[in-house]
């Protein structure tokens, strides 16, 4: 499928109908696609103090990669496999405080760095204990209080999240305050990508969401790609909620309604005036989806105005869309489409990058 895509958008085609369809597609983008991607995994409040174990899985539901993040008593966050060296046991299966992991299993115990410490009735075992019984470490990075890993990172943190930290550096992360009360799973009957294809364009507001469309400028919607992902910016119509940028920032001057940033595959970093929504894509098979959105606010006053105020409706018209379009694709007639240039640069972008993968 790695030839598929042409490099330029005018002379190019979709991505053929068999990708949103075939389970055999879904399977090879595990681990082709999701397994060297990086993941949102949640915020540093679950490991706050030395001693903090938490348990948590990489996209549960799809990779289920089981890790666990600790904080040792230097006051140094790790991220570890969560499975044990001797017989694939959990070995932290609640979160709370602690000097040492210890399976439960046959009592292996190691460091809260991961680190092998004593395993009981070994004493006869070759060339034991070695660096393979020690935990493996998962890559893993922050920025503000939100915890990023992955297990096998085709790109670098800076790589993937680089632009965007340095773009945003104005804002004040580390107040964002998260908002698990607005948050929402929502369950769609259509497969992951085409989800991603329709949040990855602006194409669609005017005809999809007449409430959204109200507070946008949609001649002035923009998009950018760059290697880990891509940007869409949204820009306020005159007596709408825009961002307060300060004078020192590269958007100084812009009246900008929301920075909507996509990070390959499934992960969207949606900054309002009011705070960020976190959504994560979650495939459950070749035609379900769960889709999260995780909530952190920053400014409490300006909740419920501009491009941010309505989510769970856009969100509601959005999947009415992308469920007509999964019946869509299974059709005998349909295989695949074209773009254009102006509106889905970004859908393209994507689309040439799942390709690659998939090579």
């Amino acid at each position: 499928m790695s030839d598929v895509i042409h490099p330029r958008i005018e002379a190019a085609h979709t991505i053929p109908s068999r990708f949103f369809t075939d389970p055999a597609v879904l399977e090879q983008a595990k681990e082709n696609i999701f397994a060297p991607a990086w993941h949102f995994i949640g915020d540093d409040e679950k490991i706050q103090v030395p001693g903090s174990v938490w348990p948590t899985t990489i996209l549960d539901g799809f990779l289920d990669e089981p890790i666990v993040l600790t904080r040792d008593m230097n006051d140094t966050v790790h991220c570890l496999s969560n499975v044990c060296t001797h017989r694939g046991m959990l070995v932290a299966e609640n979160p709370g405080n602690a000097r040492f992991l210890r399976c439960r299993y046959h009592g292996r115990r190691f460091g809260l760095g991961g680190d092998f410490q004593h395993m009981p009735e070994f004493d006869q075992v070759e060339g034991f204990p070695s660096p393979a019984d020690c935990l493996p470490k998962v890559p893993f990075a922050n920025w503000g209080p939100w915890l990023f890993a992955s297990v096998q990172p085709a790109l670098s943190f800076e790589a993937t999240f680089g632009k965007m930290i340095e773009r945003l550096s104005w804002l004040p992360v580390n107040q964002f305050i998260s908002a698990p009360e607005r948050g929402r799973d929502y369950l769609i009957q259509s497969n992951w990508a085409l989800y991603v294809d329709n949040y990855l364009e602006g194409f669609h507001i005017p005809f999809v969401h007449s409430g959204l469309n109200d507070v946008l400028d949609y001649e002035s919607y923009e998009t950018e790609t760059f290697e880990g992902g891509n940007l869409q910016i949204a820009v306020a119509n005159d007596d709408e909620f825009c961002f307060d940028i300060p004078a020192h920032a590269a958007d100084h001057g812009r009246r900008i309604a929301a920075y909507y940033y996509w990070f390959f595959p499934n992960l969207m970093l949606n900054f309002y005036p009011w705070g960020l929504s976190i959504n994560v894509v979650k495939p459950l098979s070749v035609d379900r989806t769960k889709v999260s959105f995780i909530p952190y606010v920053w400014d409490a006053s300006k909740l419920g105005s501009g491009a941010g105020a309505a989510l769970d409706r856009v969100e509601r018209e959005d999947e009415v869309v992308v469920e007509a379009v999964q019946r869509g694709v299974r059709s005998r007639l349909y295989d695949r489409g074209r773009y254009s240039p102006r509106r889905e640069a970004n859908v393209h972008h994507f689309h040439r990058l799942l390709a690659d993968r998939l090579q």
